[in-house]
């Protein structure tokens, strides 16, 4: 396959470095984005999840401190969403796999080849 896929991928994340290793065995040119490291811009952030067809807070982690100290529950509108995820990159679902104008969170790891 020529077409490049980007992940945003943690490494310390079991699913996300699964999602990765069945995308290379599958020989899938991967384009690995550490997000925790060089996390999207906002602008980045509205263009995945319009990829993925979902609102931004569907891919909010409510397991991080981050969240339960500043969101639980707050009603926040996309726009805010969007903010608190470019502000705090560590909220961000993971792995998230987009594949030209398409995208998928791996969980489970195996979602990803629905993009194939």
């Amino acid at each position: 396959m020529s077409e490049t896929v980007r992940v945003y991928h943690n490494v310390r994340c079991s699913k996300s470095r699964s999602a990765c290793a069945l995308l290379q065995e599958k020989g899938v040119a991967l384009e690995i984005v550490e997000y925790l490291k060089t996390p999207p811009s906002r602008a980045e952030l509205a263009e995945i999840v319009r990829k993925l067809g979902v609102p931004a807070e569907s891919i909010v982690r409510t397991g991080e401190d981050i969240y339960k100290s500043d969101y639980k529950g707050r009603s926040l509108s996309e726009d805010e969403w969007l903010d608190a995820l470019a502000a705090h990159p560590i909220l961000i679902e993971r792995p998230i796999v987009v594949r030209g104008e398409r995208a998928m969170v791996g969980r489970p790891p195996e979602k990803v080849l629905e993009l194939f």
